[in-house]
Formats: structure tokens, C-alpha cells, sequence
């Protein structure tokens, strides 16, 4: 049987012990302890203090999936495996999601537009088909609401703001910060959910005014959204769940460094090839 001891054991272990454990003979042990390491465990430690830089750059929030495409990147040969297998036997392990409960306010007198999107999250182009949504952040100050716009092309977050309340210029000061930054495209599918700040004369009329078309997910139907529902776990998986926001000023700077310096500049997205969306968007250009 082989047996693997990590270096806790070659040094401090009780050799007496540890044979009567194992039922070896005490100069087998001896002479395990007294060999020099291999070139595999060698090997190991030095990509292992690669894997912590990683690991810690991005706060916990990477596995062994994305830690490895990034030592790729710079160029080390390893297989994930293998470093799955570094990263459990130091209890290096990424942060893992929670269950996440969506609330919307359908009950309004406004009325829907028709899903024209029809989970169909597939974009040839940027700004040809725009995602939204809200979610919110507890503080001790009270609740913090985030309306988000991703671009699902390139999955960047291409606007985005904050309210303590749940109103319709939540919705539309995210719109008009994507229209900035994006400038203007007719006939842009955007899509959101039913909510009554979506339905609103304000949303709406800024919608009619820059030739968009309306999208709106099925009544009680989260899977016709799931590209920002999947954004807002990896937000509160990865940065808020993480946090004790005090203020509500403390959590906007929090998740601003988090959307404009880290998810759309840095982090890998699966579903660009483990590029991050700044990078997907400027091989477009």
C-alpha cells in the first residue's frame, strides 16, 4: 500500500508511534524520513506558493477550475487534478454558493411586454441583447437595492446603480449609465423581469426614446432571466456574503471595486473561454 504523509509528519510525528500505526518497521521509517524529497513533491510546493498568490488575489473566490487556466496562462504545465489535489490538502477552497431568493413586485397596472428574448442567452454581437435585474444588500443601515445591466455577448456589466428604495429611477439610472457608456443601438433587446420598475411610464418612455425592444420573462418563470440571476450569485457568493456592511456607503465602494475593477476587468468567465469580459470584448475590436 503507498502512503502519503504531507511534511507535518517527517518532522514531528512520534516515530514510534507512527510505525505502530502503520505496522512498518522503524528503520523503513528512518529511512523514509531521511530521504530527499522527489521531484514531484519538489514540483508541488513551488506551484502550491503560486496557487496561495492566486488564490488570495482574487480573495478565496477562484477553485481549482479557474486557478488552473490561470497557471496555464502563465504558462505552467499542470492538469486540474492535480491541482485540486494541492489545493484540498492545504483546505484551499472556494467560496460556494447559497440559496438565492429572487423577489419581484408583478402585482401592478402596468402592462407587460412579451418575452421576445425566449432564454435564447446566445449574442453574436455587444449590445445586441441586454439582461437586467434588481437585488439587494443588507446593511446595518438598512437594505442597499442594485439594478445591473449585463450585456450577455460578452457577460460584462455595462451599467449599474444604487437606491435604499425600490423605485423606478433605480432601473432607469442603471438604462441611461449603459446607454453612456455603450452609446446608442437601435433595435437592442432588453430584458428583465415583470417588476412594476420595469412597467413604469419613466422606464418605459427612456426604452421608446433610444428604439430598444422590451422584453419581459414569463409570470413566475426564473429560468427566462437566468443569466443575472446566475450574476447576482456570483456577486453574493463571492464579495457580499463574505461582508458586514455597516453603511450603506460602505457597501456601494465594496461592489464597485467588485463590478468596475474585478468581474468585468479581471475575473474568468467559463463561458468565454476563461477570459475576463473586458478582455472578450477588446478581441472583438
Amino acid at each position: 500500500m503507498k502512503y502519503e504523509f504531507v511534511e507535518l509528519n517527517r518532522l514531528e510525528f512520534p516515530m514510534k508511534k507512527m510505525c505502530q500505526i502503520l505496522k512498518i518497521s522503524r528503520s523503513g521509517c528512518y529511512n523514509w524520513k531521511n530521504k530527499e524529497p522527489g521531484n514531484r513533491y519538489k514540483e508541488n510546493a513551488i506551484m502550491l506558493n503560486r496557487i496561495k498568490v492566486i488564490y488570495d488575489e482574487n480573495k478565496g473566490r477562484y477553485g481549482s477550475i479557474r486557478i488552473t487556466k490561470q497557471l496555464k496562462k502563465e504558462g505552467i504545465i499542470c492538469g486540474k487534478n492535480r491541482i485540486a489535489k494541492i489545493m484540498s490538502k492545504n483546505n484551499l477552497r472556494a467560496k460556494t454558493k447559497k440559496r438565492f431568493k429572487i423577489t419581484t413586485n408583478s402585482k401592478h397596472k402596468y402592462p407587460a411586454s412579451p418575452n421576445v428574448l425566449k432564454q435564447d442567452f446566445t449574442a453574436k454581437t455587444i449590445n445586441q441583447k441586454w439582461v437586467s435585474d434588481i437585488t439587494y444588500i443588507y446593511t446595518k443601515e438598512g437594505w442597499l437595492y442594485l439594478s445591473s445591466i449585463l450585456d450577455l455577448c460578452s457577460k460584462k456589466i455595462v451599467g449599474w446603480s444604487f437606491c435604499s428604495g425600490l423605485t423606478g429611477d433605480l432601473t432607469s439610472r442603471a438604462l441611461k449609465q449603459a446607454i453612456t457608456k455603450r452609446g446608442i443601438t437601435n433595435d437592442l433587446i432588453l430584458h428583465s423581469d415583470r417588476g412594476i420598475q420595469y412597467s413604469c411610464h419613466d422606464y418605459r418612455n427612456l426604452v421608446t426614446k433610444y428604439n430598444f425592444v422590451q422584453s419581459m420573462s414569463g409570470k413566475g418563470n426564473c429560468y427566462d432571466n437566468a443569466v443575472m440571476e446566475s450574476f447576482f450569485k456570483t456577486l453574493k457568493t463571492e464579495l457580499v456574503y463574505g461582508q458586514r456592511y455597516l453603511t450603506r456607503d460602505e457597501a456601494k465602494k465594496s461592489i464597485f471595486e467588485y463590478i468596475e475593477v474585478y468581474y468585468n476587468r479581471k475575473r474568468m468567465h467559463s463561458a468565454l473561454g476563461y477570459m475576463s469580459p473586458e478582455e472578450f470584448e477588446s478581441l472583438m475590436n
